[in-house]
């Protein structure tokens, strides 16, 4: 076995990166504060309900997939999927409320931006055409792979796929030039809340995020998403790698430049490599004491940066089933422009958009027979910049508005009477459970400044061996986005050790 590589956290990228390492020859050991794998790909299991924490909706099953090929696994053995159609509802309050069924038929969705009119079903096919150039660019040039010099961004060839990616508006407004109607509008650029930016100044860029709906499907792994998370943790111990649960790690130790291992309560565990999947700003001001090896990550820097929004969880096992909704349901305010400021302005959001994920709707084994689960999410605003502090005063207040937002759905009007089962999480838990710095479920804004070349690289650059994944470094966060930046990882650990690069 090859030389030793530890590993801080079994969050996915973490996993992703520890895996391949493994797979090439290494010695790979994980240190994982919690007692079970996954990070925020956490699970709550309690009176016969099952609850995925954190993500819940699997896009580009082909980068969950990859990894156990690379291991000449089948990954059927490990994350059995199911294709969801349709993919979600979605509601718009009002009166009445305005209803959406979601596939990814293009005949159906045809019909569905047809019945708007000749210009908006124009624009439709425009934006999937646009978007789906700016995806070849982007995942060809730009998240596949790292940015450790200047040079690797600032010369003519890159400079040149840079001006193709057109990030420079705002996913809301790419959205308007294309579709009139602004139902359509606010159902194709909301996603950008699942990396927890604001569609009306994250980049147009992320609007890739609903064409890769559109065109390739949302999926279903039985078991919530924390199957993906075990079964990585599964497939790594089968190739000879090692993880220690319930063991949190201190401090990352180097000397003169040079990593040296981890703290783990008092104990030095010497490595000459170190991947750290802690979340990058809490691991610079947390893990990493020396200011030359912080490099310009001083803590000013990280309280500067910008941070996505947080989220407030509740998670409900409800008496009942609820055939006429989907496994993933999105419930969009009647106040949505007040409701996105709301959120990155730190005050109280009066109006929540919502979404309600119905595991059972697929998984029939994630709740007691006859009854569901319920994971209803609103996004929220990350400690630093939240107004208001979290008690249950606080969530109280949001509960309440959950429960009314939902119970206007049909077939919800007793939801309220019909909870039997209850867990809350808040910001607060978030950082507490996870380190996520500040709450910020989604880590670091991918805002154009913190974005490519100028977000966290893999390779720390001021500390040879010690190297970063998750979804605070490049190329950002979301699952399959995250395991590329694991993959990203352990190739430039190679590239440093071999002096050449691999695919």
């Amino acid at each position: 076995m090859g030389k030793k590589v530890l590993v801080v956290g079994a969050g996915i990228g973490g996993l992703s990166a520890a895996i391949r390492l493994q797979h090439a020859g290494y010695s790979v050991e994980i240190y994982e504060k919690q007692s079970m794998p996954g990070g925020k790909m956490h699970q709550i299991r309690e009176q016969g309900f099952t609850f995925d924490v954190g993500p819940t909706i699997v896009m580009m099953p082909s980068i969950y997939q990859d990894i156990f090929r690379l291991c000449s696994r089948d990954p059927d053995d490990y994350i059995p999927m199911t294709r969801l159609d349709p993919m979600y509802e979605v509601f718009f309050e009002g009166d009445p409320i305005r209803h959406y069924t979601i596939g990814n038929n293009l005949p159906d969705l045809m019909r569905m931006v047809e019945a708007k009119g000749p210009r908006n079903a124009k624009g439709f096919l425009d934006y999937l055409s646009e978007m789906y150039t700016r995806y070849q660019v982007a995942y060809q040039h730009f998240i596949t792979r790292p940015f450790r010099h200047r040079r690797d961004i600032y010369n003519p060839y890159m400079l040149v796929q840079a001006m193709k990616l057109k990030t420079f508006g705002s996913a809301d407004r790419m959205m308007a030039k294309f579709m009139p109607d602004k139902d359509l509008q606010r159902m194709l650029s909301f996603q950008t809340l699942y990396i927890g930016v604001s569609p009306t100044n994250g980049p147009s860029l992320y609007n890739i995020i609903p064409m890769i709906e559109l065109l390739y499907g949302i999926w279903f792994i039985k078991g919530g998403m924390h199957t993906m998370a075990e079964q990585m943790a599964r497939l790594f111990e089968e190739i000879g790698g090692k993880i220690h649960y319930n063991a949190q790690v201190r401090k990352i130790v180097a000397t003169d430049g040079r990593v040296q291992g981890i703290q783990v309560d008092d104990r030095l565990i010497e490595s000459p490599y170190v991947v750290c999947n802690a979340d990058f700003p809490y691991a610079m001001k947390e893990l990493v004491e020396s200011p030359r090896i912080r490099g310009k990550y001083s803590p000013k820097k990280i309280d500067s940066m910008d941070y996505s929004c947080s989220c407030l969880v509740f998670y409900w096992g409800v008496k009942g089933t609820y055939d006429h909704l989907s496994t993933h349901n999105f419930v969009i305010s009647s106040q949505y422009d007040d409701n996105l400021r709301s959120i990155f302005d730190g005050s109280e959001i009066e109006h929540p958009s919502i979404y309600l994920h119905i595991p059972t709707q697929t998984d029939p084994s994630m709740a007691p027979q006859g009854q569901s689960a319920f994971y209803a999410l609103l996004p929220i605003s990350e400690l630093g910049t939240a107004k208001y502090s979290w008690n249950e005063q606080t969530v109280k207040l949001y509960r309440d508005k959950v429960l009314q937002a939902l119970t206007r759905l049909p077939g919800l009007e007793n939801l309220k009477e019909s909870i039997v089962f209850e867990r809350v999480f808040t910001p607060e838990d978030f950082k507490q459970e996870f380190n996520a710095y500040r709450g910020a479920t989604f880590g670091l804004q991918p805002t154009l400044l913190q974005s490519n070349h100028w977000r966290p690289q893999a390779k720390a650059k001021h500390c040879e061996g010690l190297y970063f994944t998750g979804s605070s470094t490049h190329p950002g966060a979301g699952v399959p986005i995250v395991m590329q930046s694991g993959k990203i990882c352990a190739e430039e650990l190679r590239r440093d050790e071999k002096g050449d690069s691999f695919e």
